[in-house]
């Protein structure tokens, strides 16, 4: 058994018997799926776990598919959204992608086609995801990150050993340059499974790297937190 992380994704859908049908499909595609069968238990669910897509029906007890959209896309959650819908008008279908989604199937649709979009838009987001175009060793304010050795020079001469999420979480930083990474994309490219560390474990990674490389950790200049969103590595 590969120690790889099965891609998950999180099925919302109240129609028990379509439920349970796209359920076993994807299940037999070799994806694990997370039930929801209302809006309020998929955002609970978007919260607490990392997932690779969600399948959203727009017609949701309560708070219906497009809310839910917006309100996982204002939390800074970039996961791809594939929206299921009853209905065909092309208004519907311009509103879902306004809020956020990612792609817009109507009812009654073809199994295979569902199972052809979902297996895109997971592609297309792991290709996002890898984006590399920093090498193997990195220069600034006079210290050198080594991400192969996992290892780095301060400016003053003191090597210290990294560890792997520490290399991890610097490189991705680092190639995000002067942008804030949300914890969300942190959290999966460097943890990478389902279930969060907590804000503060990522926090304490900041810290480490202010005491690492930063001359006065109290006033960093390259590694800033900003409350509420994310990380950002900047010069």
């Amino acid at each position: 058994m590969s120690a790889e992380k099965k891609t998950s994704i999180l099925l919302v859908e109240d129609e028990e018997n379509l439920h349970e049908a796209l359920k076993l499909n994807l299940e037999l595609e070799g994806y694990e799926v997370t039930s929801a069968m209302d809006g309020a238990a998929a955002l609970k669910a978007v919260q607490g776990e990392y997932f690779d897509l969600i399948i959203m029906d727009v017609m949701l007890p309560e708070m219906d598919g497009i809310t839910v959209t917006e309100t996982v896309r204002i939390s800074n959650n970039e996961v791809p959204i594939l929206i299921l819908s009853a209905k065909n008008s092309s208004a519907d279908r311009v509103l879902g992608l306004k809020k956020g989604a990612d792609d817009y199937l109507t009812k009654p649709f073809n199994l295979e086609e569902l199972l052809l979009r979902v297996n895109k838009l997971i592609n297309k987001n792991k290709k996002l995801l890898d984006k590399s175009n920093i090498g193997n060793t990195y220069s600034f304010g006079g210290n050198t990150i080594d991400f192969k050795a996992q290892e780095a020079v301060k400016s003053n001469g003191e090597k210290i050993q990294l560890s792997k999420k520490e290399t991890m979480l610097l490189k991705l930083l680092i190639e995000n340059k002067n942008e804030v990474v949300p914890r969300e994309k942190i959290l999966q490219s460097v943890w990478g499974y389902n279930v969060y560390p907590t804000t503060r474990t990522i926090d304490n990674f900041i810290l480490n790297f202010r005491k690492y490389f930063e001359t006065d950790s109290r006033n960093p200049k390259y590694f800033h937190s900003v409350r509420g969103v994310g990380y950002k590595y900047s010069e």
